[in-house]
């Protein structure tokens, strides 16, 4: 019956493609998928770096949203830049909307004093997206014996596929303690409909990003051993906002983090919960958005987790520092 109603839902989202703006998939933990955020931090931590992450959303309601990524980054010197690769795969409602993104991108760092410095990027992509035409419409719906007619809707007016590219850009201003950040991606607004004669345009989006990090100094830990790290997060996609902000709390290999995610009018989304390990070069985290809104009894949140692995590696220049963000 759930499964029932969320192709019904699909079908009236469908059907309703010329009124509807999509907005892109989120993750809980942005600076795990920072090539995702944005393109400047492509390069970032100089040395080799493999990124991946799965995330689940709501699985109360079975598989509506769910979420894998794969990004490869590192500075290079023939270029005097960081380049990265990454992938996305998003499937929706168990593959009735299925997109597969890959994209390519460049980050140039300009020291613009011995201690701050900005970062410059730029992202391609190629964005496939397909929809599996197998839903039950409401006509075909008896009140006793469930979906038994035909339906009058026309699969052919739809394409069961659309593929086109984007462009997305970002900068980066940072110091040795703090950086700052802004985004837009989705330049060209291009359009992602799957109804023929329809121009439903993908909004563009527009990120900022904040964050510093507070050594603890106390006589119960040596310098350096505790941190706090307080961050700010911002997403305005069409009519879409999200303002995320809370902290990370860092003890040695142990990281642990606190969210809240909202929007400007004080409608809280979801309550995050992190926790994460770093081991020399490895890192691990799990996150649980706790549903704070109206659908909390109903979705069991979303789970998320990443992995990641940055090789060793001994660059021949060391013009800037790296970029101190979290790792997740």
């Amino acid at each position: 019956m759930v499964k029932r109603y969320i192709l019904l839902l699909s079908a009236l989202f469908i059907g309703s493609w010329t009124l509807v703006f999509a907005q892109d998939p989120h993750f809980s933990q942005f600076y795990a998928n920072s090539l995702y955020l944005n393109p400047a931090f492509a390069g970032s931590e100089k040395c080799p770096r493999v990124a991946l992450s799965y995330r689940n959303q709501w699985p109360a309601l079975g598989p509506t949203y769910v979420t894998y990524s794969a990004s490869y980054d590192q500075f290079s010197n023939l270029i005097q830049g960081g380049v990265g690769l990454h992938l996305l795969n998003d499937v929706q409602a168990g593959g009735v909307i299925n997109t597969t993104m890959i994209s390519g991108m460049y980050a140039y760092t300009l020291p613009v004093t011995r201690r701050f410095y900005v970062a410059g990027g730029f992202q391609v992509s190629y964005i496939m997206k397909s929809i599996n035409w197998d839903f039950i419409f409401p006509d075909m719906i008896h009140p006793l014996y469930g979906p038994i007619y035909s339906t009058i809707e026309n699969p052919d007016i739809v394409n069961p596929q659309r593929n086109y590219f984007d462009f997305s850009a970002g900068l980066i201003a940072f110091s040795e303690k703090t950086f700052f950040g802004v985004a837009i991606h989705h330049l060209t607004k291009p359009s992602e409909s799957f109804l023929r004669g329809s121009d439903a345009v993908l909004p563009r989006k527009f990120t900022g990003h904040f964050g510093t990090e507070i050594d603890i100094n106390s006589a119960n830990f040596k310098r350096g051993e505790l941190k706090i790290a307080p961050q700010l997060l911002f997403h305005q996609q069409g009519e879409f906002q999200q303002f995320n902000w809370g902290l990370y709390v860092a003890r040695r290999e142990v990281v642990a983090g606190f969210w809240l995610r909202q929007n400007f009018n004080f409608q809280y989304d979801a309550f995050i919960m992190l926790v994460g390990f770093r081991l020399d070069k490895l890192r691990f985290a799990y996150s649980y958005d706790l549903t704070v809104s109206k659908l909390r009894n109903s979705t069991y949140g979303a789970h998320e987790v990443s992995l990641a692995y940055t090789f060793t590696c001994n660059p021949r220049e060391k013009k800037f520092s790296t970029i101190s963000c979290p790792s997740f």
